[in-house]
């Protein structure tokens, strides 16, 4: 029996299974299991009103989970899975609450990683897979992030390699009179604006159904996380260590200075680039043991509008602790 035979099995007997996307490794459980999502749900500490994407094996499944789907929907399916998009849809009858987080809604999409690809074909159905990490923290991008995170919380996990894109979907709301971006990802407005003919909203409207990755604080390391501009990072990195506080950096520029008390991690200026290796960076320096993560603020243009909506996150939710 080979590795992804044997998660489907694991999958099927109500057991979680985690594995790599595109975009971070999933927690996954059968969507269809209410029983089952209850452990993503434990294993995470997720709240239990917040919603559940469910990976596809491919388009052919969309209308098993949802309905009343716009000709919108199809287009952007067809044009963008597999890939980094998640559609938000009127749920199909049978999609149990424990999905939807009780809303009419349901976030559907089908990943484009070849291990995650194969084991939907092989499950056949609906995988229901946030993030593979405790809730509120920094997503994983490697399967030794997920054994960190979870350990024995997991019957399994499924190796596939560090994620290409590094960061979650973008999360389209088809279920309104507009289309609207409710989270931002690599994949942006003006590619989505392509195919639908209009420019999608953002977020931020009464009403909008509740989203993965939606709260102010979230993606947040342990150690408390600051964003500053690039203009200041070096001159705040010195008056802090000059307090007797460890610092680390992470910046799109060399090091300014060399202390003992500084761990310093230049960043690609290239968006792609800094979102692929955005949550590896945050771990590997909330793991210096250092007093604070300073982060020089990317540009506020489009391409960066995603890395920017998940630094802001993760500066609320690494601070409140």
């Amino acid at each position: 029996m080979t590795e992804v035979s044997r998660a489907a099995d694991l999958l099927r007997a109500g057991e979680l299974v985690a594995f790599p996307t595109e975009t971070v490794y999933g927690l996954g459980a059968d969507a269809s299991n209410s029983q089952a999502i209850a452990k993503i749900f434990a294993a995470k500490g997720r709240p239990a009103d917040h919603p559940v994407i469910v990976h596809l094996p491919d388009v052919s499944h969309l209308e098993r989970w949802a309905i009343e789907v716009p000709e919108a929907a199809i287009k952007l399916a067809n044009a963008f899975w597999p890939g980094p998009l998640t559609l938000i849809l009127n749920r199909h009858p049978a999609v149990a609450d424990a999905v939807t987080g009780g809303q009419n809604t349901v976030g559907l999409r089908v990943p484009s990683h070849p291990l995650a690809l194969q084991l939907l074909r092989e499950f056949d159905g609906g995988i229901a897979a946030p993030s593979a990490n405790r809730f509120g923290r920094v997503s994983p991008t490697t399967a030794a992030h997920v054994r960190e995170e979870l350990g024995n919380s997991v019957s399994m996990i499924l190796d596939g390699g560090p994620c290409a894109v590094g960061i979650e979907s973008t999360i389209l709301d088809l279920s309104g009179v507009e289309p609207r971006i409710l989270r931002p990802g690599m994949l942006d407005a003006s590619a989505l604006a392509g195919v639908l003919g209009v420019a999608p909203a953002f977020g931020g409207v009464q009403g909008q159904p509740r989203v993965s990755g939606s709260l102010e604080a979230h993606y947040a390391p342990t150690t408390p996380l600051q964003l500053v501009s690039a203009a200041d990072i070096a001159e705040t990195a010195h008056k802090a260590i000059q307090a007797n506080r460890r610092i680390a950096v992470l910046a799109m520029q060399p090091p300014a200075f060399s202390h003992d008390k500084l761990v310093w991690r230049a960043a690609s200026a290239n968006a792609a680039a800094f979102a692929h290796d955005l949550y590896a960076r945050l771990r590997e320096l909330d793991a210096t043991g250092c007093d604070l993560i300073l982060v020089a603020n990317p540009p506020a243009t489009e391409p960066w509008r995603a890395v920017v909506d998940r630094l802001r996150r993760a500066a609320a939710g690494s601070n409140r602790q």
